[in-house]
């Protein structure tokens, strides 16, 4: 399939700047797969599509403040580091921003000296790997120097860093946010769990994937990079319930949509594991572990708007994009969301 396929047009006015005050006052497009039937809603209306016996399934992972801003030693040049998978200890994998300065030996000082990243190994499309040296707890000064990492298309400063997470974020790790699950607060979290729907959390910390557009012609040649998922046994057993009692599972954002799909393909059951994933899902892939979707907004001819086609129907989704521009819904991160039922 041609990626083009999978283009829209989108004003770009209507890119979420920044966060709403309220969380779920976000608005909800709800999208029925089998009719293709259109409704428009508020995000705190989700729970009236949430069953008793259904379990959601929620992305743990909390953002790195893993954007760097330093000085390259030998020539004060200005060089932007962001964090994206760490490979072993204190060596990481990094996007760097002007990568040409970057060679092998190169070192790169932050915050005067209070950290500093050596260049090790040099890979492609601006990717490096620097070993951080420094003294204290590598977390603790990164939240000293770092911010968050915004997507490219948000101009906005984010005033406060805690809304690029979600409520729920706990596993220190990722290069973004799964975004889907910014919409939750932790009220209307307890007031699902109140009407008898479990709630499951998976971790996949969200990697480089999600900075890179698809610059092949053709889906089938695109390369997924690989990110780190674990599922516990407590949550595999809850799954696998919720499978045999026939109610639904319902993956909220496309990084748990992945994890799960990963696990259920590689072992046919849910069960207590952790690893890499570069699967990589598009229209013709066959769904073997959700059967709901809760999703925001897509970029074009991205991995995600091909991930939700595959769900839903290519046809159907832009349609429904079609419809969520006209009715001017918010885009992107900080935007609106969908639920594909």
């Amino acid at each position: 399939m041609r990626v083009e396929e999978f283009d829209y047009d989108l004003p770009e006015e209507l890119i979420a700047q920044t966060p709403l005050e309220k969380r779920d006052a976000s608005r909800l497009l709800i999208l029925d797969k089998e009719t293709g039937e259109i409704e428009h809603h508020h995000f705190n209306e989700i729970i009236n599509y949430l069953n008793p016996g259904d379990t959601l399934v929620l992305n743990d992972t909390k953002v790195l403040p893993a954007r760097l801003i330093g000085i390259k030693e030998e020539t004060q040049a200005v060089i932007e580091v962001l964090l994206l998978k760490n490979m072993q200890e204190d060596t990481w994998e990094c996007l760097v921003k002007p990568a040409r300065r970057i060679k092998v030996g190169t070192t790169v000082t932050f915050g005067n000296g209070k950290l500093k990243a050596k260049c090790t190994e040099i890979g492609a499309d601006g990717i490096r790997y620097f070993t951080f040296l420094y003294e204290g707890i590598f977390l603790e000064i990164l939240e000293q120097l770092g911010t968050m990492p915004l997507p490219p298309y948000i101009h906005k400063k984010l005033e406060d860093q805690s809304r690029y997470q979600t409520v729920y974020a706990k596993e220190v790790g990722s290069a973004a946010a799964p975004t889907a699950g910014l919409h939750f607060t932790k009220e209307l979290l307890k007031q699902i769990k109140e009407k008898g729907v479990h709630i499951a959390y998976i971790t996949l910390h969200v990697g480089l994937g999600t900075f890179r557009p698809v610059s092949v012609d053709t889906i089938e040649q695109h390369q997924m990079h690989s990110e780190y998922y674990h599922m516990t046994k407590e949550v595999a057993e809850q799954l696998m319930q919720t499978k045999k009692e026939n109610h639904r599972i319902i993956a909220v954002g496309t990084t748990s949509t992945r994890t799960l799909e990963t696990i259920m393909t590689k072992y046919q059951e849910f069960k207590e594991c952790s690893g890499w994933t570069d699967i990589f899902i598009y229209p013709g892939y066959q769904f073997k572990a959700i059967d709901a979707l809760i999703t925001n907004f897509h970029l074009p001819k991205s991995t995600l708007i091909m991930l939700v086609s595959a769900f839903a129907g290519r046809e159907q989704i832009l349609n429904a994009y079609q419809e969520a521009v006209k009715e001017k819904y918010r885009f992107f991160s900080f935007g609106d969301a969908m639920l594909i039922k």
